[in-house]
């Protein structure tokens, strides 16, 4: 019996082996992908910050230089994080905000309840592009919808993307278009609260804002936690819509971070320093990333979890 049990042994290595090539092999084009064009390119970014470089005529490594000219010399550099920052700290909670609250109608027993989920996620499957050319549209002064609106209650309308003051703000209401898609997470979210905790809660005489304060809010927690992580990073890298819709005027008023990479890079051909300040903003991601996990801690509930 000893004689047949090595070779049985060795067959089964052998084909969990062959298993597991056989799924690094199904990975591969995705890790190459990976490997090539998003870690390859950030580590020669982080090579090229170092250096003086269009690609055309100088390459020069300049050290530190071009970190230094960042904070020295650069006067659009602190105005392009105030702006990613305004539009961050303002879009993402009023997006998060909205997509609970589109949720938890969403979550209700109504007639036609599958209709409704569509109607509130369609748009955010347009993106891009399209969806910004659209809002230059009805943001217009004179012939926008939005203006039109406000003129049937004797408001007069401002000049969205012309002024200083209202374009950054048009751009963030252009951004709860794609509330859609934080909507579905959250409804997500809010199935998964067991019933019996309402049902708990209703024979001790809680109220419906009871409910929501006491079982809702911090259930949902984790989702809430999940949503501000994603729309953080997400928001820090906006550029299309203010690329298209305002070219980053007036005055620089919407000025993203990215877009002010994007005009040392590929419209000045400064690519030593756009990777420079590409790496700034990675370290500030991560920067406000970690933050906000560390503060979890201290707001983030979950299911079955002892409190310290």
């Amino acid at each position: 019996m000893a004689l047949h049990t090595v070779p049985t042994k060795r067959r089964r290595l052998g084909m969990r082996a062959r298993e597991e090539i056989a799924g690094y092999l199904f990975i591969m084009p995705w890790l190459l992908g990976f490997l090539i064009f998003t870690a390859g390119a950030m580590l020669y970014s982080l090579y090229l910050s170092f250096f003086k470089a269009d690609f055309l005529s100088e390459f020069s490594f300049v050290g530190l230089a071009n970190y230094a000219q960042m904070l020295f010399e650069d006067d659009l550099w602190p105005k392009s994080i105030r702006n990613t920052a305004y539009y961050s700290f303002v879009s993402v909670p009023l997006l998060t905000i909205l997509a609970l609250l589109i949720a938890l109608l969403l979550n209700q027993k109504v007639l036609g309840l599958s209709i409704f989920r569509t109607i509130y996620y369609l748009p955010s499957v347009v993106q891009g592009v399209a969806v910004a050319i659209l809002w230059v549209w009805l943001f217009h002064p004179e012939y926008g919808p939005i203006n039109g609106l406000l003129g049937v209650f004797g408001l007069s309308g401002p000049a969205w993307l012309s002024t200083e003051q209202w374009a950054m703000p048009a751009i963030i209401i252009m951004s709860l278009w794609g509330v859609g898609g934080s909507m579905i997470i959250f409804l997500a979210g809010l199935q998964g609260i067991p019933q019996s905790l309402y049902d708990a809660a209703e024979i001790d005489g809680a109220g419906p804002l009871s409910c929501f304060w006491n079982i809702t809010v911090p259930m949902m927690t984790p989702t809430i936690f999940f949503s501000l992580i994603l729309g953080m990073i997400g928001s820090f890298q906006m550029f299309t819509q203010a690329y298209v819709m305002t070219r980053g005027g007036p005055n620089n008023a919407t000025l993203t971070y990215v877009m002010h990479i994007y005009n040392k890079g590929f419209r000045q051909f400064h690519f030593g320093y756009a990777s420079a300040l590409a790496w700034v903003l990675f370290l500030l991601i991560l920067l406000l990333t970690v933050l906000i996990l560390k503060s979890s801690s201290a707001w983030v509930y979950y299911e079955g979890e002892l409190k310290k």
